[in-house]
This record gives structure tokens, sequence and C-alpha cells, in this order.
């Protein structure tokens, strides 16, 4: 087992004797006492001969806080040197700043004795990399910035000038609608500043509230039947003189009952009378009274039975009676279709209105139009058809496609069953709606005749 080298007892005061045997220096302390202190030699954790020796100088207390000094002087100005460095800027081009700042001190006494680091190897590339004070590394920095914007500019050719203004050239422009409620700026009632969003809702949940094919699922109810119920309804609101929306709703009221409720025929009636009842009380001020309608029916049934199936109507439907119908959509569409859209266009009197109304009236009355196309396509489609009947040309135009959400081609398959039903209701049975709209205060639009064109087919 190798034994510890035994390392000589150092004299307290100074180094050993061995090595320096000058004679001890003194320095006087407080109360003049001889206090002077050597630093302190191998206290056994060392081999002999590791303490550096440092002929012809002495290591004292104060040159060991000298030495605790530098060596903290040397840290910070490396982590100085580390910190310019971050924020130097490369010379590419070789050339160094004027004003390059070289930080040199004197070397002391204490710090000829500390050993001096070794040189870092020569920098690659022939980089001249210069310390600078803060101006000129901010300005430095500056040019860095700019150099890489100009590296990253993107550099304007003929081609990309001549690419972005074809990109610019073909871009569609936004059509210009023209704005059909300018006229009722000043009418509260007609809510200019909420209509637009009021109508969207209404194309949102119009499917909602749809009547779904129900004569399958009828078996005592066939289409024939419901389409004298509701010529008979459309007599009973002229005599009462209902408004228009009363007629509509009470026609949803009906379709949307039978599409989930099966009614015998012999209470056909009483659904039509009692759903008369419900949306005469929406919508009128003075809705019929219940014995009128029994007097009207021709004591068909009592004002029990009414009632009863209004209570069996509205559990049905679950109290749901705000719903859009195809005449809520009818007065917008109408509005836009009977638009006066240029200074230069004829003005429209109110026959391509009273010819939508009669046309929608007439759709009301087949159960394949109600039930098949939704409230909205149904009113887009009689305004169109009214345009062509009347001999407006476009039948079509950008205002109405605006705001039914419509192109010409889906509302012309509707058109063309509105224009069949035009031509079979004068040799057919059912006339009330072609005698409503025979008359002067409607434009007597039921007696014009149908062009030729519009007879054979719709674009």
């Amino acid at each position: 087992m190798a034994s510890r080298p035994v390392v000589p007892q150092q004299v307290r005061g100074g180094l050993n004797k061995q090595h320096h045997p000058e004679p001890q220096k003194k320095s006087m302390a407080a109360g003049g006492e001889n206090k002077s202190r050597r630093a302190l030699g191998d206290i056994g954790n060392l081999a002999a001969g590791t303490v550096p020796e440092i002929p012809g100088k002495q290591i004292t207390r104060p040159l060991t806080r000298s030495f605790r000094a530098q060596l903290l002087a040397n840290a910070q100005a490396a982590a100085a040197a580390d910190n310019n460095q971050k924020q130097i800027c490369v010379n590419v081009d070789h050339k160094p700043t004027k004003k390059a700042l070289v930080a040199t001190k004197r070397p002391t006494a204490a710090a000829a004795a500390v050993p001096k680091p070794k040189p870092k190897p020569a920098v690659t590339n022939e980089e001249v990399i210069v310390l600078s004070p803060d101006s000129e590394v901010k300005s430095n920095k500056k040019k860095c910035q700019e150099r890489s914007k100009k590296k990253n500019k993107k550099l304007q050719t003929l081609t990309s000038i001549l690419t972005t203004s074809s990109k610019i050239a073909c871009k569609p422009k936004e059509k210009e609608v023209f704005n059909i409620d300018a006229s009722d700026a000043g009418n509260h009632l007609a809510a200019v500043d909420y209509v637009e969003d009021i109508y969207k809702f209404y194309k949102l949940v119009e499917n909602e509230s749809r009547p779904i094919c129900y004569m399958d699922s009828q078996p005592e109810i066939n289409t024939r039947m419901r389409s004298i119920l509701v010529d008979w309804l459309i007599d009973v609101h002229q005599k009462f003189d209902l408004s228009r929306e009363t007629l509509y709703l009470t026609i949803s009221v009906i379709d949307r009952f039978l599409s989930v409720k099966t009614v015998p025929r012999k209470e056909l009636q009483l659904v039509g009378i009692s759903a008369t009842l419900l949306a005469s009380k929406y919508e009128e001020i003075w809705p019929p009274e219940v014995n009128e309608l029994v007097t009207i029916s021709d004591r068909a049934y009592c004002g029990q039975q009414i009632l009863a199936m209004e209570k069996t109507i509205l559990a049905h439907l679950e109290w749901t009676l705000t719903v859009p119908t195809q005449f809520v959509f009818l007065a917008r569409f109408a509005k836009a279709g009977t638009a006066k859209t240029t200074p230069t266009a004829p003005a429209l009197d109110g026959d391509v209105e009273h010819m939508a109304n009669y046309l929608s009236e007439l759709g009301l009355m087949d159960y394949e139009c109600s039930v098949m196309f939704p409230p909205s396509m149904a009113a887009a489609a009689a305004v169109y058809t009214a345009r062509r009947m009347m001999n407006q040309a476009p039948g079509w135009t950008d205002v109405l496609e605006f705001h039914t959400g419509y192109s010409e081609k889906e509302v012309s398959d509707c058109g063309r069953v509105l224009v069949d039903l035009m031509g079979k209701v004068k040799d057919g049975k059912l006339k009330t709606v072609f005698h409503k709209y025979s008359s002067s205060s409607r434009g007597s639009v039921a007696l014009i005749p149908l062009p030729a064109p519009a007879a054979n087919s719709l674009p």
C-alpha cells in the first residue's frame, strides 16, 4: 500500500524556508503587535511540490485579496465580452470599422502573477470581428437589419408586375344592388334597419315548419277534397273581409295538422273552420265569432265541436303559429320585382303584383305545389311568372336574385306549374280565385290571355 507523501510543516507566517530563505516581512497591526500572516500552504491535501513558486515575491494577505479581485474582474470582463459578441456585426467585406476600440490595461504587479490565458485560435474564413462601443454597435446593427431587408426583398420584375396587374383586372367587381327600401326610410313600421336580417331568418327556418307529403297517410282524403276545401275557405275569407295573412296561415295550419294527424272525411271541413278561427285570432284585430263560423258552415258543426278541434290542432302543432308562410316572402319579393331599379326604367303599375298574388293563390289550391316547393321558392316563382306574363323584360333581374336567393333556372320549374294551373282554372269547376282576380279592383289579371311562349315553356 502506497504511503502518503510527507509534506514538510510550513512555518507560520511564511513559506517553507527551503524554498524562501528570505527574512520574514513584518506588518504592524493595530496595537503595535506583529501579526503579519502568510498565505496558508499545503495542509496535507496536495502532493509536495504542487504549490507554485514565485521567485522573489512573497504572497501576503493583501496580495491574496488583489488576486481574488483580479479573478472577479476577469470574470466580469469575460461576461461583458460574451454580451458584446452577440451584438457585433461581422464585416463581410473585410473592411474593419474606423472607430475600433481596443480596451487595454497596464498589468499590475498582482496581475503579472496571474497566468495568462491561452490565445484563442484565429478566426476562420478571414472574418474580422471588431468590438465597438454602444453607439457603434447600434449603427452596425441597423446596417445589418437594412442589409437583411434588402436581401429578403423580392425583386420587382416586369413579369411580376404584369402578373399582379392581370390579377387585379380579372378580379370580379362586387355588384351594386339597388336599394328597394330607400322609399321607406322614414317609415318606422317598415323596419328598414332590420328587414334584411328578418328575411334571412325566415329563409333559414322555413323548412322547419314545412308540411310533409301526407296524402298517403290519409285513407279518406285525397287531393281533390283538399282543393275543394281551400277554394271554399278563400270564399269565406272574402265574405269576412279577412287579411291575406290570415288566409295563408290558415292553409299552413291545415297542411301541418294533416301531416301529423289522420282525419276522417266528415271532419275535414271542421278542420278548415277551426284553422280559420286560429289564424284569425293570431292575425286579425276583430276575428269572427264562433257562432258566425257555425252559420257560414251551414250548421254542419256546433260551436263546441269547433272549439274542441281548435284545442286538438294546437296540441298537435305544439302551439307553434309563428311560421314564415308564403305571404311574408311574396310581399318582399313583389316589392323587389316591381321596383324601378334605374331612372330610365318604365314605371310599373300594380298589375304585376296582382298577377303574382293570383298565381300564388292558385298554388295554394294545388297540393303538390304547396308541399313540393318551399314557401320562398313558390313566392319567387309567382313573381317571376307574373313578370313574364306582363311582358316585363328581363323576367329575372339581379335585384330579384339578390333578395330571393334563387336563380332564374331554380324558379322556372315552379313557374311552369303555376302557368299550367292558370291555364286549367278557366275550364275547371273551382273558380273562386278566378272570379276574385277578374274584378277591376285587382286589375282583372285573371282575364289576361296566356302568351304563346309562356304557355309552352319557361326558360
